[in-house]
Parts: C-alpha cells; structure tokens; sequence
C-alpha cells in the first residue's frame, strides 16, 4: 500500500473514486441477469429505489453536511435544500414544457430519477476529493478513515446503480443501454473527486451546500416521481420496497459511513 501512499493527493481520489464507479456499475451490471420486468417487480424495484434515496438524504447527505458546519447549520442546510428541491420542479416544468418523453410518463420519470441520483454523487466525489486531498496537503485527516470513507461510498453505490438501471430496463430500454446509464451515473464521482482534491481548501465549504442541495434533490424526485408511480400498482408491496429500500441504505451507511 505504500505505494498508493507515495502518490499525490489527486492521484490518490482518482483511483478511490474509480472504485467507487465500478460498484456503481457492477449493480448496474445486474440488469443483464434479469430477464424480464413485470409490474410488480416493477413497482418494488421503483418503491425501493425510493427507500434507498430517502435514506440517502439523511444518513448520506444533511447528517454529514450538518456535522460539517458549526455556525448557521439550519440556514445553510435550509437554504441548499430548498435550492435542490426548486431544481428538480424546475427540471420538471422546462421538460413538460419541451414536451419531453410526451405520453411517456415512466421514461419521463425515470430521466428525472436519473439526473438526481447523478447529482447525489457530485458531492460525494467531490468528499472523497477533499478527504485525499487533505491527507495529502498533511491536514488531520487519517488514511484509514479516507480510505474507508471511499469503501463505505463505494459499497453504497452498489444499490445506486440497481436502482437507475433497472427501472430503465423495465421500461423497455436494452440491458446494454440500461447498464451504460446506470454505471454513467456514477462515473461524475470520478470528475468531482479529483476537482475536490485539487481545490480542496474551497470544496471543504462548499461542501455543506452541494450535500444539502442534493438532498433537496433527491427529496423532490422521490416525492414527485417514485412515490406515485410505485404505489400505483398495489400500497402493501410498494410499502415494503420503501422499507426494505431505506433499510439496506441505513445498514450501509451506518457500518461503512
């Protein structure tokens, strides 16, 4: 491992955030064991998804923002909420306005799901930067606990590519395509981790805003989107995807976070 040690800071986030990446694809990669998708796969797999997300924006998200800031957490939490929420509506309005997957609601849903669940893991990319970047510039940042940081985002990301890939695939698209969108989705961790780790004095303020405006984010598709069109086929199954969706990204978060 010295040799990962004796590399820069930026070296160091490139290569944890590639392996962040390759679980984000290796659960996207599961589309191609399943054959087919009907509805009431269908709406666990979008209940869970929705589970998984509403775990993420606290556990992944506002806890860790909020641990960040010492002065005016609730303002800025607040206002980085709102800010990701208003995004989201706002994505929502210019698509019916476009006219946008027109008489699709699904694939419009899905495309909405897709934009937050990339934006989810900007700000993570862009921790795993600064955590590398730190212990490279000799800051108190311990190696271990930059290392486990990036397994910890890594093993959760593994239900983040699931969750993209596989409500494409149920609405038709090809496993190839619903795979290279899934594993896409996490590929930005990649790009935001080494700008994190080259700009890690300004990201380490920054962060706090991009973790609460991804919350805010996530909150509104999970609202606007997953809720509504998982609940549709039947309240009791969509009921346990929630569940069971929310309970394996809080396991993960707690023994990996």
């Amino acid at each position: 491992m010295q040799w990962f040690y004796d590399l820069s800071g930026w070296q160091q986030a490139l290569l944890a955030t590639t392996f962040t990446w390759a679980l984000t694809a290796a659960g996207a990669l599961l589309v191609f064991i399943c054959k087919n998708v009907g509805k009431s796969a269908f709406s666990f797999m979008m209940s869970s998804a929705a589970g998984i997300m509403l775990a993420s924006t606290f556990f992944s998200l506002l806890m860790p923002a909020m641990e960040m800031v010492e002065e005016y957490s609730y303002l800025i939490l607040t206002c980085g909420f709102v800010l990701g929420g208003l995004l989201i509506i706002i994505t929502d309005i210019v698509t019916g306005k476009l006219h946008l997957f027109a008489g699709n609601a699904k694939k419009r849903s899905c495309a909405v799901m897709c934009i937050a669940v990339t934006m989810h893991n900007i700000p993570e990319g862009m921790a795993i930067g600064v955590a590398f970047g730190a212990l490279s510039a000799g800051n108190n940042v311990e190696a271990v606990a930059a290392i486990m940081l990036a397994v910890g985002i890594g093993i959760q990301n593994f239900p983040e590519g699931m969750c993209v890939a596989f409500p494409l695939r149920a609405n038709g698209m090809g496993r190839f395509k619903s795979f290279f969108v899934g594993q896409l989705s996490g590929a930005v961790e990649i790009v935001a981790g080494v700008i994190g780790a080259l700009a890690v004095t300004a990201a380490s303020g920054i962060l706090p805003w991009a973790l609460s405006f991804s919350a805010g984010a996530m909150m509104a598709v999970v609202c606007s989107e997953l809720i509504p069109e998982s609940f549709a086929e039947g309240k009791i199954k969509a009921t346990v995807g929630v569940i069971f969706g929310f309970a394996l990204m809080m396991i993960l978060d707690i023994a990996f976070g």
